[in-house]
């Protein structure tokens, strides 16, 4: 049975920073853990999910977890739930092999820090459409899609979002841990991380794999 884990990048990323996690998730599930590179900056939602489709269904996994990072997730989140296809977004997912997905730090409400941004002169240029799609809205979502969906938000406040504004509530530097939340996700967990920081914790990914392979996360004493 061949199990496939694939990383889907945010924001003026490429997937390069996931290599740490990756390795992690790699060794605790013995699987293959891959990168999806999209335009971040230069191609809309619905393009980039469909691009994110195309991509899952060549790797003929058994099983197919996701796992995304900031405005990654909300790539995913299209895949699922989005217009894909002239709307039929069920019969596309359908299509994948079984699995799970881990967010982190995923603004699924949202970003204060983006629309912060673009209030500045070039702010919005920066931030490309898709960006323009999912995190300058104040979104209302729920997860319907049958997965297990599981969320791990920051609290440790340092990262460029601060620059960009004050917060006045906790976050992880880039995004709030209130724009984490997404109604009808299985679990949700604030990890002592910050934004970027994600990737490079090994807590953040020993709790990604064992969501991904229990479909909860490990929050109990001895497992964090």
């Amino acid at each position: 049975m061949r199990t496939v884990v694939v990383y889907v990048h945010g924001l003026w990323l490429n997937g390069w920073e996931s290599l740490l996690l990756r390795q992690r998730l790699s060794r605790e599930l013995d699987c293959n853990a891959l990168s999806f590179r999209y335009s971040s900056m230069g191609a809309g939602l619905r393009a980039n999910a469909l691009s994110l489709a195309a991509f899952l269904t060549r790797l003929h996994a058994d099983t197919l977890h996701l796992v995304g990072h900031s405005m990654g997730g909300a790539v995913i989140l299209e895949l699922f739930e989005g217009a894909l296809d002239g709307g039929d977004a069920a019969a596309r997912s359908a299509m994948l092999p079984p699995g799970r997905i881990v967010l982190l730090g995923s603004p699924l409400r949202g970003s204060r820090a983006a629309r912060n941004l673009s209030r500045w002169p070039l702010g919005r240029r920066l931030l490309g459409p898709t960006a323009h799609e999912v995190l300058l809205p104040e979104l209302s979502r729920r997860w319907v899609a049958p997965r297990e969906l599981g969320v791990i938000a920051g609290d440790v406040p340092l990262g460029l979002g601060r620059v960009m504004g004050r917060f006045g509530s906790p976050s992880d530097g880039t995004v709030l841990v209130e724009e984490t939340y997404l109604d009808g996700a299985t679990e949700h967990l604030i990890l002592h991380t910050t934004h970027s920081g994600m990737m490079c914790s090994a807590i953040v990914a020993r709790q990604a794999a064992w969501f991904l392979r229990h479909g909860r996360f490990a929050t109990k004493a001895g497992q964090t």
